[in-house]
């Protein structure tokens, strides 16, 4: 099979879960799922994986370019919202998290681009990346769950939303998970924080370099650690928790994604 048509396939196997999610939603039938939906998702998450991994190794490096990371970190998430779909009920989340996932595994043979990095060898160094990619792929599930909890709780006080969805675990229930997401992600980004001083000392005798990236990954980083923090100690949750998650996100999404499209979309057309 051709290498589009591939690409082609899970971008369609994406999109019709979530399509048919969204029309029987808005049909207020059944709770939104339909037992091809846990299958179809399981074969797109293992044709993305494999056509992810010829993206990021089949430059003779590791080519992690802003389509092919963004790519990577909607593949992580969707698997991550596979896996816990197993046990709770969290599949009103597919339809958030599958039509940028088949955006991205698109724009990955549409509109390719390469960033081979130079320290794809160094085992201390893809071990940081794996860390790095989780935990962004952890806080993109806890943004979109956080997005989740706020229609859930608009609809709990009957006020309108702009789509209607018909299966809402409990609200306490979705909270529980929303900060688990968050201290499980909270620790990666930690690790990812920590290693990354010490390949920078590794490599260039300087333990952090305050770059765009390193400043916006920090302050991201205490915001969810104020958020964990507040929660411990004041008990906070429902709107607070939902605000400082999602700032705590867009600052990360500063961090990474901004710094990306800047040096490679940006300054590559300069």
């Amino acid at each position: 099979m051709p290498d589009f048509l591939l690409h082609l396939l899970v971008a369609l196997l994406y999109l019709s879960v979530a399509v048919d999610f969204w029309r029987t939603a808005q049909a207020g039938t059944a709770d939104g799922r339909a037992a091809w939906h846990t299958p179809a998702v399981a074969v797109g998450l293992a044709l993305h994986g494999g056509l992810l991994y010829c993206a990021l190794f089949g430059a003779g490096g590791l080519n992690l370019g802003l389509v092919n990371a963004l790519s990577a970190i909607f593949w992580l998430t969707a698997l991550i919202y596979w896996l816990a779909n197993l046990q709770l009920a969290l599949h009103s989340l597919q339809a958030f998290v599958l039509p940028p996932a088949a955006l991205f595994v698109l724009l990955q043979k549409l509109a390719p681009g390469t960033h081979v990095l130079p320290y794809a060898a160094e085992p201390f160094f893809l071990l940081h990346l794996a860390i790095a990619m989780l935990a962004y792929s952890l806080f993109t599930f806890a943004a979109l769950h956080a997005l989740l909890m706020a229609v859930a709780e608009r609809s709990l006080h009957r006020q309108s939303t702009f789509f209607k969805l018909p299966d809402f675990p409990p609200l306490i229930a979705m909270e529980t998970l929303l900060f688990q997401v968050i201290g499980a992600g909270f620790v990666l980004l930690t690790l990812t924080l920590a290693s990354g001083m010490l390949f920078s000392e590794q490599l260039f005798h300087k333990a952090l370099q305050f770059n765009h990236k390193n400043i916006f990954t920090i302050i991201s980083w205490l915001i969810f650690g104020a958020l964990l923090w507040g929660r411990r100690i004041h008990g906070w949750r429902g709107r607070t928790a939902i605000r400082w998650t999602l700032s705590g996100f867009a600052v990360l999404l500063l961090a990474y994604v901004g710094s990306k499209f800047v040096l490679e979309i940006l300054l590559h057309r300069v």
